[in-house]
């Protein structure tokens, strides 16, 4: 929607629904990106915002409407309730647009769906469905012509994902719109990698005081600045500006969701690499990846993360997996336990005992594993392709990077540098906890690759997050 004529059409559309932007939603409805992430203040106009959009690019798409099919959009919130406003919203508007006789809607939204049936037409034009991220799995069906995420930002990193991949078929479009509910994750980390608008996609701020329908006043209107005194500056930026406040002290500052998490598959008939940490401890996890090398990139597709199990109990979950069919397995295990016995049968002989495979893997020097690591995640500077992705399934170990909550209690545990009151990085290593999985990777990248041009260094200088 960037063209005068496409202004012009939008101007009039929204003026046939009664809609009237902000200054502040004006520049997100005019980007015409086909993905767009807004991170909305509490009251911003979030809803009305995605819906007028929505309308915009569905009457866009009528102009390249296919006679073989209709075209289908997606409303996915959380669950079926969060879905209605924006639901109510586009139902409105279509009806505004084609008249009540063209457009029927549900009374539920539990699912729920909106149809466009164009007079003298027997089937609809258009078809707008509610879908809940409880169940991701319902997200693969068809594809979408386009997605609104409502509440996204409660919306779990692997239903993220799903939508992107139902995206790709008709190169559909996807906007996301969600209040901050904490600095950590996948919403504020595709906030903050999207900011500068490259390819095609882009990501705002929608402040509450952008309102102006509620706050006339606009950034100094008093009812602001009431909130602002009275709240926490982390509360503030989050939950009002529609600003992420910068975490501080991650050792993996340079993940990103877009790019490190994929939805790659088992491969059948490529060798598979397990990458193991058993984590001994009771707040511990171990932690076993499972990886194949395609296209000369390493690629984890799938994980077994657990606490309390005995090694014996973890084989065999690995073994009940459909890829340990794979004749060429090649396993990787902590060295400082693999042949360590604590009075009971070390790591090593239990897998051997268990499958016949050697535990190999060699002690690795704590700030040269984590540099060779971030050299996997640099992308390619010409391909743009990092050197490792991660499936989203693989909750464990994209809860150490930050890109999901953990999923033993459901809270953030991010593998940290060590900080002082105020937040200042102190030591010269990371705390030695929530970092099992990503421990498991450096182990298998080391033990496949070795340390790379770091490896003679006497001294390795870690950058700190």
């Amino acid at each position: 929607m960037t063209t005068e004529v496409e202004n012009e059409l939008s101007e009039y559309i929204f003026k046939k629904v009664g809609f009237t932007p902000t200054e502040g939603q004006k520049p997100i409805l005019a980007s015409g990106k086909r993905f767009i992430l807004t991170a909305g203040g509490d009251q911003g106009g979030k809803s009305m915002q995605v819906s007028a959009d929505m309308l915009q690019r569905i009457m866009e798409d009528l102009g390249k409407y296919d006679d073989n099919e209709p075209l289908l959009y997606w409303l996915v919130g959380p669950d079926y309730s969060q879905t209605a406003r924006e639901f109510e919203y586009i139902s409105d508007h279509l009806t505004a647009i084609f008249g009540h006789s063209a457009v029927y809607a549900t009374k539920r939204v539990d699912p729920g769906y909106v149809t466009v049936t164009m007079p003298g037409e027997r089937k609809a034009k258009i078809r707008i469905e509610t879908k809940s991220g409880t169940d991701p799995r319902k997200l693969t069906r068809d594809s979408p012509n386009g997605q609104i995420g409502c509440e996204a930002s409660q919306l779990d990193l692997n239903v993220w994902e799903r939508m992107r991949s139902r995206a790709a078929h008709k190169r559909g479009w996807i906007i996301m719109s969600g209040t901050f509910e904490g600095s950590l994750g996948w919403y504020p980390q595709l906030w903050k990698a999207w900011q500068s608008g490259v390819d095609d996609r882009q990501s705002f701020s929608l402040p509450t005081w952008s309102n102006t329908f509620l706050y006339p006043g606009g950034r100094n209107d008093p009812e602001i600045l009431k909130l602002e005194r009275e709240s926490s500056d982390a509360f503030f930026m989050e939950r009002i500006a529609g600003i992420p406040v910068p975490p501080r002290g991650l050792v993996f500052g340079e993940f990103r969701p877009d790019i490190h998490v994929k939805d790659v598959e088992w491969v059948i008939g490529e060798p598979i690499y397990l990458w193991e940490d058993p984590g001994y401890g009771s707040q511990s996890a171990h932690a076993l990846l499972v990886a194949q090398v395609i296209n000369n990139r390493m690629q984890v597709f799938d994980e077994i993360y657990v606490q309390h199990l005995l090694q014996k109990e973890v084989i065999q979950l690995a073994m009940q997996r459909p890829w340990w069919k794979e004749e060429a397995k090649y396993l990787v295990s902590d060295p400082q336990y693999k042949d360590q016995h604590h009075s009971m049968t070390s790591v090593s002989e239990v897998w051997m005992a268990e499958t016949g495979l050697y535990a190999s893997g060699e002690k690795i020097r704590i700030n040269e594993g984590t540099e060779r690591l971030k050299g996997f995640l640099k992308p390619d500077p010409i391909m743009g392709v990092p050197g490792i992705v991660f499936n989203p399934k693989c909750a464990g170990v994209l809860s150490e990077f930050g890109a999901c909550p953990n999923p033993f209690d459901g809270q953030t545990r991010v593998y940290r540098w060590k900080t002082d009151p105020e937040g200042n990085i102190v030591g010269q290593t990371p705390e030695d906890k929530y970092n099992h999985g990503i421990k498991a990777v450096i182990y298998g990248i080391v033990d496949r690759y070795g340390y790379g041009y770091v490896g003679n260094r006497q001294k390795v200088l870690v950058k700190r997050w």
